[in-house]
Order: structure tokens, then C-alpha cells, then sequence
């Protein structure tokens, strides 16, 4: 709900060396990737791996926008193959460090400059362990 329809998600992940919270369900992402819920039921008819892993299943559901909108991960560690083999859209990290100056950024709405001159206006969410979850009564609209 915090991220519009054809929005992008932006991930800054400096420290970040795998994708699973473990070596198996790690090895399961890169071999099913982040591709929604139809197609990960659909894989879970054909393999076991993943039937028998149902948080490697739910990490692969939970870690999808549904086709709704972009993720774009900003890794230390994972090389661009690595982040778009699993579904993810690959940009590298310092140069949007350079474009996000996250020691000035404030947590909600901020406003900066794109290359081009044109206003750029994002959300920020300094701690991702907040999640992109929206309440009613806590709308993040303007």
C-alpha cells in the first residue's frame, strides 16, 4: 500500500550477502526468484525443495511487488547477475548513495533534483524493519 502502481522501490543494501536468512532458502530465491504469488504456486506443485520449505516459498511471495511496481536493489556485496536472476532490478550503489544523500534525508516525504534538473519527490524509510506497510489512520498521503 505505501508504493503507487508503476512506482519504484528503491532498496539500499550495503551489507546485504544473500538473499535468504539461511544457505537453503537462499539457494531456493536464486533458483525460483521474486516472480509473485501465481507463479511461486506454481512452482511449488513442481518441486519439493519448495514444498518442503514453506518460508523459502513465503520469503519468494513476500519479496515480490506483484508486478505492481519496480524493485530496484542497491547491494555491497551481490553482483548485478545475482540481483537480476532473481527478478530484482540492479543499480549500483554508490551512485545512488550520490543521488541519495541519506545523511540529509528525513523520514517521509523529501524533495531533490534529478540530473536532468526535474524535482524528484520520494518517501524515505530509513529503517526497513518499519516495513512498507501502511494503517489507515497513519496515511502516508501528502
Amino acid at each position: 500500500m505505501a508504493i503507487a502502481d508503476g512506482g519504484d522501490l528503491i532498496i539500499l543494501a550495503p551489507g546485504v550477502r544473500r538473499f535468504g536468512e539461511d544457505d537453503e532458502i537462499d539457494t531456493l530465491i536464486r533458483r525460483f526468484g521474486y516472480k509473485g504469488t501465481p507463479q511461486t504456486m506454481e512452482s511449488m506443485r513442481h518441486s519439493h525443495e519448495l514444498q518442503k520449505n514453506l518460508s523459502a516459498a513465503a520469503h519468494l511471495i513476500h519479496g515480490s511487488s506483484e508486478g505492481r511496481f519496480k524493485i530496484i536493489y542497491c547491494p555491497g556485496y551481490l553482483s548485478k547477475e545475482e540481483i537480476e536472476n532473481v527478478g530484482f532490478e540492479y543499480r549500483n550503489l554508490d551512485d545512488v548513495l550520490r543521488q541519495y544523500d541519506i545523511a540529509h534525508l528525513n523520514n517521509g516525504w523529501n524533495v531533490g533534483t534529478n540530473d536532468d534538473g526535474s524535482i524528484d519527490e520520494f518517501y524515505f524509510i530509513r529503517n526497513p524493519a518499519l516495513g512498507l506497510w501502511s494503517l489507515k489512520d497513519r496515511s502516508m498521503k501528502k
